[in-house]
């Protein structure tokens, strides 16, 4: 055992500079300190308590060095695996030990996961508008940003609000829904808003929207979509077929993913690459999926999947079938959980394209993130560990306030739909 290298303490904050985070931070023995990123949107007070009253009590006293050791420990002697509170909260702890062993050895985490294998990790940004030329021109900017892989969402006609176009939405009683914080849909208020959905509207939309994204954009630029879990599996294959013309780089959450076998029948009917895995955290969600090659990249975010230990084992699994990584990356996920992604993602051969949704002034000063994004990729920086720190004085001055993402309804009768 390294002289001083047992945890001495562990701490737990919630504040919301621009957005909720929990944030852990751990230190050693001898001062070393870690940090980890345990948000989970909507549900971050849960994972607090889960930190503070059944995990941290029982690492204090353990060698910071025994990542995988103190995993296990973590998660198999819980008895009550998986799910995200548990998956996030472990997550977490790992990533602050992986922090803690990368400054240990004064090197950039990802030199302890292999070294590099690329000069930066390609990234994706968000482009969206209400009609064409507000897509044209969202599109415009975020290439003028240096992206060169562009996600589209576009509003549907007939409909109030859609997921991944920010701006003000109504609810499904027609209230204002507030507005959207750090151009996500998670809203400051004390119970979810309502929003309203209409597949066959949507369906019949997003086909004329990549039409005119090809024919103003051409036929080289990497364009990808998410369905947001929001379809039938018959539904998600008529997306995909209709889809194929337009050559996307992939369609994303096409269906609720709880029933794998769904993508069986997705998989018959289209050609168009699928990503999935957001709301995943472990690795025997994937099992089926990459098995039978039914999906094309793996979504999961180091914060909700295990940390960095577990998501390193998904991705060796996906490396067998051909599977790339596509990480989840939305302002949710704190610069330290984005920073853990991409030291992994510089590392891992098979690495695809990374989410990359810039976090705000204000999250950026208390975070103080090294990673850097130019030309399309982002590197993670070359200081020792993850490369970002936690400014706990300035975050301290952004209180935490109850936020939550909306419920859906079909339009034509009410009935609560998936989000």
């Amino acid at each position: 055992m390294a002289i001083g290298m047992n945890i001495a303490k562990a701490d737990v904050f919630v504040h919301s500079p621009g957005r909720n985070f929990v944030t852990l931070k751990i230190v050693t023995e001898s001062g070393l300190v870690g940090y980890g990123d345990a948000t989970v949107n909507g549900r971050e007070l849960s994972v607090a308590s889960y930190l503070r009253d059944h995990l941290l009590p029982i690492i204090i006293g353990r060698d910071a060095q025994n990542i995988e050791d103190t995993w296990q420990y973590l998660y198999r002697g819980s008895y009550w695996r998986r799910g995200p509170i548990t998956m996030t909260a472990i997550a977490a702890i790992d990533m602050a030990l992986w922090d803690i062993k990368a400054k240990a050895a004064n090197v950039p985490l990802y030199q302890l996961l292999g070294g590099a294998s690329r000069v930066g990790c390609l990234a994706y940004g968000h482009a969206s508008g209400s009609d064409f030329k507000e897509i044209f021109d969202s599109i415009r900017y975020h290439q003028e940003k240096g992206y060169r892989a562009i996600r589209v969402q576009a509003a549907v006609p007939s409909l109030n609000s859609v997921y991944g176009v920010p701006g003000i939405g109504k609810s499904s009683k027609g209230k204002s829904a507030g507005k959207r914080h750090d151009y996500e849909p998670a809203q400051r208020s004390s119970k979810p808003v309502e929003e309203e959905w209409d597949t066959r509207a949507y369906l019949n939309h997003m086909p004329k929207v990549f039409e005119a994204v090809r024919n103003e954009f051409g036929p080289e630029l990497p364009l990808l979509h998410d369905a947001h879990h929001r379809l039938t599996p018959i539904e998600a294959a008529r997306l995909g077929k209709s889809l194929e013309p337009y050559d996307l780089f992939w369609l994303e959450d096409l269906t609720p993913a709880e029933n794998t076998d769904v993508f069986r029948l997705i998989r018959q009917h289209t050609t168009t690459p699928i990503a999935v895995g957001e709301v995943f955290n472990s690795i025997f969600d994937y099992k089926a999926l990459f098995e039978e090659q039914l999906i094309d990249y793996v979504r999961s975010p180091v914060s909700h999947a295990g940390g960095i230990t577990a998501l390193r084992k998904i991705f060796d699994y996906a490396a067998i079938y051909q599977i790339k990584s596509g990480v989840h990356g939305p302002t949710d996920v704190s610069p330290i959980g984005h920073a853990a992604s991409l030291h992994l993602g510089m590392a891992i051969h098979n690495y695809g394209i990374s989410e990359y949704m810039q976090h705000n002034s204000e999250t950026n000063d208390v975070f103080e993130p090294e990673y850097t994004f130019k030309d399309g990729l982002i590197h993670p920086g070359t200081s020792a560990g993850l490369g970002v720190s936690y400014n706990e004085k300035l975050a301290a001055s952004f209180e935490y306030k109850p936020a939550y993402l909306p419920v859906n309804r079909l339009k034509i009768d009410g009935t609560v739909h998936d989000w």
